[in-house]
């Protein structure tokens, strides 16, 4: 099993942001959270990263208990989250073999080069991160999160504000990278999930209220849209 969240409830003050909230995930699967905003994703994602404590339940990366091992755990975990915290001064090489030097990456330069090939960044390596249009940024983004080679992917909202050429270009590649990992991404565009994922977990209020295949949930009468109306009205 690649990711386990056990009856996990997250409490911030007087507000309860997870309640009882279970998943279990395995490698190979492209899973979409998908929810209003507020309905507790990116707590959830923030959770299995290791960046929050749960306030009660049980989360595993791979078998390592996030609070318990949390080294163990986040060294199989790349995290792009919603707001992408990147260095714009830094040129796009020199930030990734930071990053890389932050997770003790062997062969630092031959893994760099090859992170950068793999989410198209080639064009505009020699550019300051700065410089780069909102696509690029969010590849740079991608790289980061790639570049210890992880076996879990966390993704929040990764095609937010993209162009629709930009969009063709990021989706294909979430697709690809899931084919040997897990990823999860959070979103609240129906399209996207439809794009790029293999199972749905709908998220209101801070409980899952429905999680199958995208299958399931397009053979349904109305379809993805007309199921999260109703299960998140």
């Amino acid at each position: 099993m690649s990711i386990l969240v056990d009856s996990v409830e997250k409490v911030f003050g007087a507000q309860k942001a997870l309640k009882g909230v279970s998943l279990r995930l395995e490698r190979g699967e492209v899973v979409g959270l998908l929810g209003p905003n507020g309905a507790g994703k990116s707590t959830l994602m923030r959770l299995v990263t290791g960046f929050l404590p749960p306030t009660s339940g049980r989360v595993e990366v791979r078998g390592f208990d996030v609070m318990d091992e949390p080294l163990e755990a986040k060294r199989r975990v790349g995290y792009l989250p919603e707001h992408n915290p990147i260095h714009e001064d830094m040129y796009v090489r020199e930030y990734l073999r930071f990053v890389a030097g932050v997770h003790a990456v062997k062969h630092r330069n031959e893994r760099v080069d090859a992170v950068i090939e793999e989410v198209g960044l080639t064009p505009e390596v020699h550019k300051k991160i700065g410089q780069l249009s909102k696509g690029y940024r969010q590849r740079v983004g991608l790289a980061q999160a790639l570049v210890h080679d992880p076996e879990v992917l966390i993704l929040d909202e990764p095609t937010s504000g993209l162009d629709p050429i930009q969009l063709v270009d990021i989706r294909a590649l979430i697709r690809r990278l899931g084919e040997d990992r897990t990823v999860i991404l959070s979103t609240h565009i129906m399209q996207e999930v439809e794009a790029m994922c293999d199972r749905v977990v709908l998220i209101r209020l801070g409980e899952i209220v429905a999680d199958a295949p995208l299958g399931e949930f397009m053979a349904a009468e109305g379809g993805l849209e007309a199921q999260f109306k109703a299960l998140t009205a």
